[in-house]
């Protein structure tokens, strides 16, 4: 979705664009592709599978649901969507890291709670790694958002990118 896609910051300044250049500093041979789109869904994602699919790639971070949970979308639809999601992947023999997220309160306890619990259901039962929150660190922070306090600015990227690092560099 958007935080992928790096909305409101230079294309070189996303995590993605960031955490390829950690990448290459560290030595490893690997091509970043930044499939996120703005404003995207699970339902989108799965519909786009296919095109992600076609690059061939060696691992995927799935970094979805977001759209969805601030959409009041039902929690089992974002669970379904993702699973389904998870399951081609990992059938293409594909690594896998699920991206957390969290939701305003807006909704609910329950729902809040609910959403939040679909990124650990889904690593348990997949046996994949999960970013416990993608924006660990930069949420809730004003200096490290933009002024719609979704969106990371450039210095919270950089923070992004160090979790994502963090995450996936036992895979490489």
């Amino acid at each position: 979705n958007s935080l992928t896609a790096g909305l409101g910051v230079s294309p070189g300044q996303s995590y993605p664009s960031i955490f390829q250049k950690r990448l290459n500093s560290a030595g490893y041979n690997y091509k970043v592709i930044n499939a996120g789109v703005s404003g995207d869904t699970t339902a989108g994602g799965l519909r786009r599978l296919g095109w992600v699919l076609k690059s061939h790639p060696s691992i995927v971070i799935v970094e979805l649901g977001a759209n969805d949970g601030l959409r009041g979308q039902s929690l089992d639809s974002i669970y379904s969507n993702l699973d389904k999601i998870i399951s081609r992947l990992r059938n293409a023999e594909i690594k896998v890291v699920l991206a957390g997220m969290k939701i305003p309160p807006n909704y609910g306890l329950d729902y809040t709670t609910g959403f939040s619990s679909i990124f650990e259901q889904l690593a348990h039962k997949h046996q994949i790694t999960l970013i416990p929150f993608l924006l660990e660190g930069v949420a809730a922070r004003p200096e490290l958002n933009q002024s719609d306090g979704i969106h990371p600015t450039a210095t919270g990227y950089k923070i992004v990118a160090d979790t994502v690092m963090a995450a996936i560099e036992p895979l490489l």
